[in-house]
């Protein structure tokens, strides 16, 4: 039998905090400069949440937008998937706090964690989920307070990273509507050596040693996890394209997961796509991990550049390896 039922987005939402730390920020706690930043990694500056604010309060107030640009009360929500690395405590979930706060009355939730890959994950379930049958609404928040966890000693890692959060609606669409088209998502673990916060887990809990040895932070080993990126983010967008019989010409619009401009101009280069159909905006926000995708998608629809009835493609690689793409119809 058919499933008569399809998923497609239905509202959009972000949210940053409203410190910035720039490139000239940094000269002054690290040994870099605002020219060296540039050039490897395209970022200019990042926003980086209050002390008093935590994961859920950021992934609050971009589930508050998407509702509000839906006209949706929250008790219309039937799940609340709150994508992480960087959730409030272990348990509950973050998505527990955001339901609760939200008045997301009779909603359940849980929370997904794949790094960088998370929101592109997250949409993938959501999208079983409403296409199941009966009708639902399901919220896909992607939520990181990367900054709790780095080293702003290490100048590696903590240029690259910033606080934020985006949230998608995912609705049950009819059948003979096009919504979400396809995707694609892998795990390689055999690289998580790579790119971890080798601490805090039953592997090496908390203790003074492990605080001491600042195993508590962001680790990456940076060339290992540049070159997976670039084979991979193009390698999971030609799969799609390629099962689908389109090319890279096919597509109205790249939103590619936010880690490095040159990840990014390559993934556009190996698949034949011009870098004016391609959202690029780390340099406003950094890397915001779970949140990258989401907030280049509202700044692609508010500038104009992501209209309905658009084919546009989300790619994404994180931790784990984790990666994945999905291949939409623009419905909002």
């Amino acid at each position: 039998m058919t499933n008569p039922y399809r998923a497609k987005i239905t509202a959009i939402g972000g949210y940053v905090p409203p410190g910035v730390l720039t490139n000239h920020d940094l000269e002054k706690i690290v040994e870099t400069n605002d020219q060296w930043i540039l050039e490897r990694t395209g970022i200019r500056e990042r926003h980086i949440a209050a002390k008093d604010i935590a994961t859920s309060d950021l992934a609050l107030e971009a589930a508050r937008v998407v509702l509000a640009a839906r006209g949706l009360d929250p008790t219309d929500l039937h799940a609340i998937i709150v994508c992480t690395v960087t959730p409030d405590m272990l348990f509950p979930a973050t998505a527990c706090l955001v339901q609760d706060r939200l008045g997301a009355h009779g909603a359940w939730g849980f929370d997904l964690i794949a790094a960088c890959s998370g929101f592109v994950y997250g949409l993938t379930t959501a999208a079983h989920l409403v296409s199941s049958g009966p009708p639902k609404k399901v919220l896909v928040i992607g939520a990181d307070t990367m900054s709790r966890i780095l080293d702003y000693t290490d100048r590696a890692t903590c240029i690259l990273f910033g606080d934020g959060a985006g949230a998608f609606l995912v609705e049950t669409a009819e059948a003979g509507s096009e919504g979400l088209l396809d995707f694609v998502n892998e795990v390689d673990g055999s690289g998580g050596q790579f790119l971890k916060m080798p601490a805090g887990g039953s592997r090496m809990p908390a203790s003074r040693e492990t605080v001491d040895a600042r195993q508590h932070f962001v680790h990456q080993e940076g060339q290992q996890v540049f070159k997976y990126a670039v084979r991979k983010m193009a390698e999971m967008s030609g799969i799609l394209l390629e099962r689908n019989g389109l090319r890279g010409e096919d597509v109205k619009l790249l939103i590619p997961h936010q880690a490095n401009r040159r990840i990014i101009e390559a993934t556009a280069k190996a698949l034949d796509m011009p870098l004016d159909r391609v959202i690029i905006n780390i340099d406003k926000f950094g890397n915001t991990t779970a949140a990258t995708i989401p907030l280049a998608t509202r700044d692609a629809v508010e500038s104009g550049r992501l209209v309905k009835g658009d084919l546009v493609l989300f790619a994404a690689v994180g931790a784990g390896y984790t990666a994945g793409a999905s291949l939409w119809r623009w419905q909002c």
